[in-house]
């Protein structure tokens, strides 16, 4: 039995046969993160200590209990923009670069209390601004399918250490696709939950009315049951709110299902390879029962720049508490600085201590939020951000779940689109529309071209997750 091939369901099962215990479960996954994370290099930082000292509790309760949670024991990975208490928590910023978390986000709370081990957190482009996992001030994340490319991104670390068998499952955050584009670039699955579904407190905000945690996990099955433990409402998260419909015991016909696929999904710009991949997946749907339906998104072509609106602005609001003052890195500190005044302060320490990604977006936010631009720009992209919502709702009157790439391109080579920034805001294409409009999507891999993975999108109305989940399954089939 190779214990880094189980699934969450498997190793419960295991745990509770007493065929192994937690203790060699995390001791076999710290095994593979030794021998492939340097040239992966999913992990920032580890806590392994720690670690296996919450799987040996969780080998205390197996002991002596005959039933037990079903994370306990398992080993999870972390986005490093999520808090660990004790642990260092930096957001792939030179700016954050010694930040040691005071207290654990709700998330990381609630797999605590199911007795899960923390093996680390994971890479991710600086404060989740990226779509490849290169903007990381500790360097790049390579996707395990072939180093040479990358892994997706934000969460292309948590992506890459389920793909590469350096965890069982991990927590990422989405807010523009950056949980469902690493697990489409890795081949694994990942859910960006209903906006609300799951606790945003100990995430780092980047743009707050985008921002969603969710889990990527090996199969479907295993990312509800992360979801299942991590969804609800907080009091800590006053966007949070209970789900209104059961994930389990939920009674699911394919022959009953209407999928949408909407016409704008598929037009010029899009890799052959994908259409076809895709095209044969959603026609898989169909032979089992499944009314294929075409619908219409309208408004698609222009979310991607409303969201390059609204994203930055609510970044730059949200990043300017790192001012060098209170915590984190500071010009202030260095003998060599030429500070002379606050404003100084202010330029020099933010100036150095955010990457370029993360400058160009605090820029794009204040001049959209500024005095006489806010009408021209933020506004009128919260205006196209309400179209969008209509769209969907249109399109859920006639059809259950609506089906689409994930992302129109494979993973690309490493280098490729990094000095080209629109190339890179364009890999979000299919992914940013479901932020804007709050709703759940989950990427499942479907068979790649040769060893490349391809992801589909499944995307369902609010708070639908125990849908998408159903049918989900049916393509791992």
């Amino acid at each position: 039995m190779i214990l880094t091939e189980l699934t969450i369901s498997q190793a419960h099962q295991g745990l509770k046969k007493k065929e192994f215990s937690a203790t060699e479960l995390c001791r076999a996954y710290f095994n593979n993160i030794e021998s492939t994370n340097k040239e992966i290099f999913a992990f920032l930082a580890l806590r392994e200590d720690r670690a296996l000292s919450e799987a040996k509790k969780a080998d205390d309760l197996i002991a002596c209990a005959q039933d037990f949670p079903i994370l306990t024991g398992i080993p999870i990975a972390v986005k490093d923009n999520i808090l660990v208490e004790g642990t260092k928590c930096t957001a792939a910023s030179k700016m954050l670069e010694n930040y040691v978390a005071p207290y654990d986000a709700t998330v990381v709370k609630k797999l605590k209390k199911q007795g899960a081990v923390i093996l680390g957190k994971t890479n991710l482009d600086e404060f989740a601004m990226g779509s490849s996992t290169e903007n990381s001030w500790f360097g790049p994340t390579r996707n395990p399918n072939d180093l040479t490319r990358v892994p997706g991104g934000s969460s292309g670390g948590s992506a890459a250490s389920v793909a590469g068998k350096m965890a069982l499952a991990a927590l990422g955050s989405d807010t523009g696709g950056s949980i469902r584009l690493p697990a489409s670039f890795c081949g694994v699955v990942g859910l960006k939950p209903t906006y609300g579904a799951v606790s945003r407190f100990g995430l780092m905000a980047f743009a707050s009315s985008l921002d969603q945690i969710g889990p990527i996990t090996k199969t479907v099955e295993d990312a509800k049951i992360v979801f299942e433990v991590i969804k609800g409402k907080d009091k800590m998260d006053s966007t949070s709110v209970e789900s209104q419909f059961p994930i389990n015991n939920f009674q699911f016909s394919i022959k009953d299902l209407r999928i949408g696929v909407p016409k704008e999904y598929f037009v010029k710009g899009i890799d052959p390879e994908v259409e076809k991949i895709i095209g044969a997946a959603i026609k898989k749907y169909g032979e089992v029962g499944a009314e294929i339906i075409e619908v219409s998104l309208p408004h698609t072509e222009y979310a991607l720049p409303a969201y390059y609106i609204i994203n930055p602005s609510e970044a730059s609001a949200n990043l300017a508490r790192y001012d060098g003052i209170r915590y984190g890195y500071s010009e202030v500190q260095n003998p060599k600085s030429k500070i002379q005044n606050l404003l100084d302060v202010y330029m020099e320490t933010r100036g150095k201590g955010f990457g370029a990604e993360v400058r160009r977006r605090i820029m794009l936010g204040t001049y959209a939020l500024s005095s006489g631009y806010y009408e021209a720009y933020y506004k009128r992209a919260q205006k196209v951000r309400t179209k969008v919502i209509e769209d969907f709702n249109n399109a859920f009157k006639k059809v259950d779940l609506i089906f689409t790439p994930t992302s129109p391109v494979l993973p690309f080579k490493i280098g490729e689109k990094i000095d080209d920034p629109l190339a890179m805001y364009l890999v979000d294409v299919y992914t940013v529309s479901i932020n804007l409009a709050g709703l759940p999507a989950l990427s499942v891999p479907c068979s790649g071209a040769g060893k490349l993975p391809v992801g589909l999108q499944i995307i369902g109305k609010p708070f639908e997750e125990n849908k998408i989940f159903e049918a989900g399954k049916i393509c791992e089939y």
